[in-house]
């Protein structure tokens, strides 16, 4: 509570003019505020009603500073436990942080890893990390190149790792490695002051953040993780950009390297696997194999650009690949459901010289294992991915949505509404979902 204090004192500061007012934010209720003793006092308003002094106040009114109330998330509160939605205080950005009024999020399955607890992460958290939405408002003292690349008003996507763009890794182009991100956000749950900008409206106690903590009304991100997205493309499925297209274009781009003509394949044709099919197609593969259990999921490949699928349940995976590729294995394989067997499989499914890239994640602590002669004489390279690089993939992947070239509209399956975001991780869970599922906010 200090620093939500201390941040309402700032604001007060900035806003030397202001006097006791109360403001309306549509459909949230309205925020009175008292100058001589620096409190904020929350009391509700219908859509039109008046306030002490008789003065009507209409939710058609927006005005984010002059003080906005609260808004709505959906919480994640212990293993296999349902989501609830709860109210929180409006989210308050700090220095080159940015408050977006969420559109849309996507639904996948590092979120469903802590929702199942097959992650440990800080609980109670709002989870969801791939969304787009509105610019509203800029922290204090936020660099003034932020705001101009970030005007209130402007359509954004966020990336799911956040860079601090200042660490050693960050300041190296690295932003995949952001110490920041992985020792704040991901090893506690806040952003890289070490404090969460969530906290629940009926006791003030804080709630943590999964990325940008994207399932709610409003999320605060860091600028760059953000990147503007033209009126050209819809926030709804924009929204897989941030996490499985972004994924999918870190593994492809600089892990793998691919390269025209290499041949591929790709283990788990999820959200994030069937995008590495469409990035492999962008980049100039020649034979692109999609491996998966489902038929359905098999099938939708061919639209993303496999060449060949093989079904693990009814064939030999490593076999069928080598089958295909005259005996020798692919140029590389990607591993994207994160399970030992697949691990295998993918390490196994390579040439001499071949690349095994891993993006799945799986429950803490599993292991995989390698046959170290063939490793070594091999020549194989087993290489870990967990993201795209955001200032400078984002903006390309951007690109290649805007012309076509990544199909946005064959990814995205299922749109759901913003009540049903736990059911839409209940379907996930039980692989009921071809493609990407997206939760629509708006």
């Amino acid at each position: 509570m200090a620093f939500y204090r201390s941040s309402l004192l700032l604001r007060k500061a900035l806003r030397s003019n202001c006097s006791r007012r109360a403001v309306v934010f549509p459909s949230y209720g309205s925020l009175p505020y008292n100058s001589s003793d620096h409190d904020w006092r929350r009391r509700s308003y219908s859509s039109s009603e008046s306030d002490s002094k008789g003065t009507t106040i209409s939710a058609a009114g927006y005005h984010l500073n002059n003080g906005p109330t609260y808004m709505r998330g959906a919480v994640f509160w212990e293993p296999n436990k349902p989501l609830t939605f709860e109210d929180f205080h409006m989210p308050r950005p700090k220095v080159n942080e940015v408050l977006i009024k969420t559109k849309a999020c996507g639904v996948c399955h590092s979120d469903l890893h802590v929702i199942k607890g097959e992650l440990p992460f800080a609980s109670p958290c709002v989870v969801g990390h791939e969304i787009t939405g509105e610019v509203i408002e800029h922290g204090p003292l936020t660099d003034s190149k932020i705001i101009e690349r970030f005007p209130v008003g402007s359509h954004v996507i966020g990336a799911f790792i956040m860079p601090c763009g200042s660490c050693f890794f960050c300041s190296k182009g690295q932003d995949d490695l952001c110490e920041s991100f992985f020792a704040y956000n991901r090893a506690k749950g806040t952003l890289y002051d070490g404090e969460t900008r969530l906290f629940l409206r009926n006791n003030d106690k804080p709630v943590y953040m999964y990325s940008m903590g994207g399932l709610a009304e409003f999320c605060v991100v860091p600028a760059h993780g953000l990147a503007v997205l033209p009126n050209s493309l819809p926030y709804t499925e924009s929204a897989i950009l941030g996490c499985a297209v972004f994924t999918a274009y870190g593994a492809m781009a600089h892990a793998a390297e691919v390269r025209p003509g290499d041949s591929i394949a790709v283990i788990g044709i999820g959200g994030v696997g069937s995008s590495c099919l469409q990035i492999a197609r962008a980049f100039g593969a020649s034979e692109i194999i999609a491996v998966d259990v489902q038929d359905e999921k098999l099938q939708k490949a061919k639209l993303f650009g496999a060449t060949h699928a093989i079904n693990a349940r009814k064939e030999d995976v490593v076999t069928k690949i080598k089958d295909i590729t005259g005996g020798r294995g692919v140029d590389i394989a990607v591993e994207a459901l994160g399970r030992v067997q697949t691990f295998s499989q993918c390490v196994n499914s390579v040439r001499d010289g071949g690349k095994a890239v891993m993006i799945g994640l799986t429950l803490s602590g599993a292991k995989g294992e390698v046959d170290i002669n063939h490793l070594v004489r091999r020549q194989i390279k087993v290489i870990g991915s967990y993201g795209g690089r955001a200032r400078q993939d984002l903006p390309k992947l951007i690109k290649l949505a805007e012309s076509g070239i990544f199909n946005l509209d064959v990814a995205v399956s299922e749109k759901r509404k913003f009540e049903e975001a736990g059911q839409a991780y209940k379907d996930l869970d039980r692989g009921s979902i071809v493609g990407r599922a997206v939760v629509e906010i708006m």
